[in-house]
């Protein structure tokens, strides 16, 4: 895999293909093995829900991958360069994805099961979680899910933050009950307050909103836009790359899938925190005495196993479909060696964006992209604090000598 921006930070725009190298043939077959043998098993010894589910983690790991799709490198493109097509993408993914889920949950029902909105309050720990959580995508180079897609697409040090975001995240949940007390207001949902049609008119305006002034920024500072259809498609599709566009609908329909499978939205970043968790307790820790784990779903989901939770296999998923991907595109070349600086900044990016997911209900995916799919305010502050947050970010990647 490349080790410039699309190997560390997702989004690269305006890319143009090369011609297609050879399929690597290793990694491909090692991740289609090992996709058909956990879809049989969790099929068989779980539910079909739980197998077919992963499958979608699958798909949207070659989607992050082919696409390039990020959040990290699209805000820091337009905090540094006023480039906007990766914010743009975007919002064209949310728009899609909130077209289907406002009427869905209003419904309260979708193809025959209930389901629920990520709505969270508003308050305190949203905003400086978020904010954290901004600052650590900027120095450990990806956001959640491209963590998790560039990890599995070959990148040493996306393992390194990966590492530390799950550290980070067992922090977050030690501390929890430390931000309980902190200034909070109730859960506001837009679909719940205004209906499901007014809601999405209203959200439609703030994207168009949000697009032009991403427009009149990328016009003022470059002189043109770029558009989200840069990208050349390959011959061969199935190698990549593909459009932002492309990636944007695909994503949406990650998360529209996930809802009809699940009940509820696409989420990436409580899988860490159960991992972390479970391997303090096999060490002897009491994290069950912790209150982050004392509710009776929380508990039952510490005490089993991780084939049972649904976004600990999605993100699995996500992992094996990036390095299938990776394999496709004859892109799979791990690099092992990093600059010290470099590492320092991945651990402390992924400790940041562990402990600012933690306290702020979620991340991109969870967080802003559920979130406001879900009509929650909530999404919205957190982008709005995020985005704060990786231009603090972006201003100290220079200290680590990594490239703004």
């Amino acid at each position: 895999m490349n080790t410039g921006t699309a190997a560390f930070d997702g989004v690269v725009m305006g890319r143009r293909a090369a011609p297609s190298p050879a399929v690597n043939q290793a990694p491909l077959a090692a991740a289609l093995a090992a996709v058909a043998c956990l879809t049989w098993y969790l099929g068989s010894a779980i539910a079909w829900r739980q197998g077919a589910l992963f499958l979608v983690g699958v798909a949207a790991g070659v989607a992050l991958y082919h696409a390039s799709f990020g959040f990290t490198s699209a805000w820091r493109a337009l905090v540094a360069e006023g480039r906007g097509a990766g914010l743009r993408a975007q919002i064209l993914m949310l728009g899609v994805t909130c077209a289907v889920f406002y009427p869905v949950l209003a419904q309260g029902r979708f193809m025959g099961q209930a389901v629920r909105g990520s709505v969270a309050p508003v308050g305190v720990p949203v905003v400086v979680g978020a904010f954290l959580f901004g600052v650590g995508m900027q120095l450990g180079g990806a956001c959640a899910s491209g963590t998790l897609y560039t990890a599995g697409g070959g990148s040493l040090r996306m393992f390194v933050t990966l590492a530390s975001f799950i550290a980070g995240s067992v922090i977050g949940v030690k501390q929890a009950p430390l931000w309980e007390h902190a200034p909070t207001w109730r859960p506001i949902s837009l679909v719940a307050t205004f209906g499901a049609w007014t809601a999405l008119g209203m959200t439609l305006a703030a994207f168009a909103a949000l697009a032009w002034a991403s427009m009149a920024i990328e016009r003022w500072r470059r002189g043109a836009i770029e558009p989200v259809l840069a990208t050349k498609v390959r011959a061969r599709p199935v190698a990549g790359p593909w459009p932002l566009a492309a990636g944007a609908v695909a994503l949406a329909v990650v998360n529209v899938a996930t809802l009809a499978l699940a009940g509820r939205p696409w989420g990436v970043t409580s899988a860490f925190a159960l991992w972390g968790s479970k391997a303090l307790a096999a060490a002897g820790v009491g994290v069950a005495a912790w209150p982050y784990w004392q509710p009776a779903a929380q508990a039952a989901a510490l005490r089993g196993s991780v084939a049972s939770d649904v976004t600990s296999v999605m993100d699995v998923g996500i992992m094996l479909g990036a390095l299938a991907a990776a394999g496709l595109a004859g892109r799979f070349a791990p690099t092992w060696r990093v600059p010290l600086r470099s590492l320092v900044a991945a651990m402390i990016g992924g400790l940041l964006l562990g402990y600012g997911a933690r306290i702020a209900y979620g991340c991109n995916i969870g967080a802003f992209f559920s979130g406001v799919a879900s009509s929650s305010v909530h999404g919205w502050v957190w982008f709005a604090s995020a985005l704060l947050g990786s231009v603090v970010g972006t201003k100290l990647r220079p200290v680590f000598g990594l490239r703004v």
